[in-house]
């Protein structure tokens, strides 16, 4: 099995890549996952090769089981390498696509377990809470359960659960995927000001080209299975962005003509 070098796209192709991020909070060299044995063993991902910088924004783009999900479950710690080695600065958090969200808890009740599962003194439980619940401008509903909510306002409480856990990496899989366009718009907004205020790391899987470059500092496309860093590119676009800018439409479209050839070559085997 052979391997090429991702491409890689930076705005000033005369700058050092390493300098913007000095301090790593993920590094994977030669990473491979292989599922099963012999004839019937799925090869998830190939060597693949990444380091994300403390405070970095990165987006992983690829088409469906490229090994996406896959990266993000190992970099959490939920799986283990086949191959290669896998280092991480401290605990992830991992926020799935679907809120996850216990019923018969209230808002405040889904929020608050979380924290009393880390063993958080219920007086700061109470005061940590209120603060999760401002940052997510849900406290006006924190004595509502998830059926009473919206599908922006249910991934509004995962992600202030999220948050709850007080790590430094937050790993997020497509967690707006479900959402229309305009609660999608409004979640980006959000999530780009906790990130900004915050100085979380965060890894972020999706399908929507478009919403990686609005997003992310990098977008890093992984090829078709087995998944291998194919390309990355550094969005210099200045923040705060919009879907439909120009800008941001131009970059999606460069970067979509990469996807297609990835998907087309996934379609040739």
């Amino acid at each position: 099995m052979t391997t090429t070098a991702p491409e890689v796209v930076r705005p000033d192709p005369a700058a050092d890549p390493s300098a913007a991020w000095s301090s790593p909070s993920i590094r994977l060299s030669h990473v491979s996952k292989v599922f099963g044995h012999g004839p019937q063993a799925v090869h998830a991902l190939d060597r693949v090769s990444l380091t994300v910088g403390t405070g970095e924004f990165v987006c992983l783009l690829g088409a469906s089981g490229c090994g996406k999900s896959t990266l993000l479950n190992l970099i959490a710690g939920l799986d283990a390498p086949s191959l290669g080695t896998l280092e991480v600065t401290s605990r992830p958090t991992l926020m799935f696509q679907e809120a996850a969200l216990f019923p018969w808890l209230t808002v405040r009740g889904n929020v608050d377990l979380a924290l009393k599962l880390r063993k958080v003194h219920k007086r700061e439980r109470t005061a940590k809470v209120d603060e999760l619940l401002d940052l997510v401008h849900l406290r006006d509903f924190a004595r509502k359960r998830p059926h009473e909510l919206s599908g922006g306002m249910r991934q509004r409480v995962a992600l202030a659960r999220a948050l709850s856990q007080d790590t430094d990496i937050l790993l997020m899989d497509e967690p707006f995927g479900a959402l229309d366009a305009m609660t999608r718009d409004i979640l980006h907004d959000e999530l780009e000001l906790l990130w900004s205020t915050t100085a979380k790391t965060v890894v972020f899987v999706t399908h929507n080209v478009r919403e990686a470059v609005r997003l992310g500092d990098r977008v890093v496309l992984l090829s078709s299975r087995p998944g291998r860093v194919a390309a990355e590119w550094e969005i210099g676009i200045p923040r705060p962005r919009r879907m439909d800018s120009a800008v941001v439409a131009e970059q999606a479209a460069t970067i979509t003509d990469r996807l297609r050839a990835e998907v087309r070559r996934h379609g040739d085997h």
